[in-house]
């Protein structure tokens, strides 16, 4: 793992990195050939920058620049769930979950054990990971005596839909499996572990509900904010959605739209979230991270806001800070309606489109649209444009 120390603060952010994942032995023999620095860290460089929320400038992180910062990288393919070693049967050893203990139990001894607050953060697979662990990593620090420590979890680009394909495909690889398929496959191949209090809400063999956010969410204890696109491109990936160059059918686009509306329910009860209605992934670690608002609010101020909260609940449950909101979930209807939203290319070309562009390359109908909500097209297009 790499570690960057802050000797004066008492806050330490330990990264989970994403990636993916590979479910058999066909599957991870070809990463191993493809995406080997996600398989063994024979080739990771000495040093690394942190960008975003690991930035040391405070310019590009406001709210965390400041802390003990801890990346760990991601070398073992199962959601960070894995605790199997190479075996007979077994080519590979899938440890996803011991090497989040065994950081722990390192960093104890160089400065965590002094720590108020373990904010336990990862994107994509790393987001996912940081559900099935956050529970974990408290439960292992109060064991080792370190009640004081406040662990809590940031979950980016991890929440993810057990929703039904756009097409279906058959369970060949990473990309075309679906979601369930995939993780019911993995959790038997890499002895992958869930926590208790969700695995009790399923049968036994449904244990891959626990990697899907909006089921295990509502048994975890340590407070976990969640952070996900409307429309992240890798769930449309998994659900067969491809936004290549060919215009998008309608049925794709209804499905597109219906996937932000799923999405949107699903965290209606999530204490503490920031979902812009963008078609992206990731975001935590981009350095453009502090740009993206929702609702007037960007996700470092957001963030800012939760410590805060926390920090007011211990003292007294006091109600929520004026001002200073929490549950941030865009409420318009399709991709990049948030005027904020990250820049988008064409995937072909590498040119960068506006909002129009996009739509139409969507197979977006202004006229159709505009006549749905009772608009001239005109007015549409002037209200598309400013984002509203």
């Amino acid at each position: 793992y790499y570690l960057k120390e802050s000797k004066g603060s008492r806050r330490w952010l330990l990264f989970l990195e994403g990636g993916w994942y590979c479910f058999n032995r066909e599957n991870c023999d070809s990463r191993y050939e493809t995406m080997r620095r996600l398989m063994s860290s024979r080739e990771w460089p000495a040093t690394r920058v942190g960008t975003g929320i690991l930035s040391s400038q405070p310019e590009e992180n406001p709210h965390w620049w400041n802390a003990n910062m801890v990346f760990i990288p991601y070398c073992s393919s199962d959601v960070w769930s894995g605790a199997s070693s190479k075996s007979e049967k077994n080519e590979y050893a899938f440890m996803g979950a011991l090497i989040i203990q065994e950081v722990i139990k390192e960093l104890l001894g160089k400065g965590l054990s002094t720590a108020k607050v373990l904010l336990l953060a990862g994107s994509s697979a790393g987001g996912t990971g940081v559900l099935l662990n956050v529970d974990r990593v408290a439960e292992q620090l109060e064991e080792m005596g370190h009640h004081d420590i406040q662990v809590r979890g940031l979950a980016d680009s991890g929440w993810f839909l057990d929703n039904k394909q756009y097409r279906r495909t058959d369970c060949i690889d990473t990309i075309t499996c679906a979601p369930t398929e995939a993780i019911r496959r993995g959790i038997r191949y890499w002895n992958g572990i869930v926590p208790e209090r969700c695995k009790l809400q399923f049968k036994e063999g449904e244990e891959w509900n626990c990697f899907f956010g909006y089921k295990i969410y509502p048994t975890l204890r340590c407070p976990v904010f969640v952070v996900q696109w409307l429309f992240d491109e890798a769930q449309l990936t998994v659900d067969n959605v491809h936004l290549t160059g060919q215009p998008v059918q309608e049925g794709q686009w209804l499905y597109i739209q219906n996937l932000g509306r799923e999405l949107r329910n699903t965290l209606k009860d999530v204490t503490a979230s920031f979902a812009p209605a963008c078609l992206s992934h990731e975001i935590i670690t981009r350095n453009h991270w502090t740009d993206i608002q929702v609702k007037g609010t960007s996700l470092p101020r957001a963030l800012h806001c939760w410590d805060r909260s926390l920090h007011e609940s211990n003292k007294n449950g006091k109600v929520p800070l004026k001002g200073c909101p929490i549950h941030l979930i865009d409420s318009c209807p399709w991709p990049h309606c948030n005027p904020s939203c990250p820049t988008i290319r064409d995937q072909f070309t590498g040119q960068e489109m506006n909002v129009i562009q996009f739509l139409m390359h969507m197979g977006f109908d202004v006229q159709k649209m505009a006549q749905q909500q009772g608009l001239e097209p005109s007015k549409l297009l002037g209200m598309l444009s400013s984002g509203n």
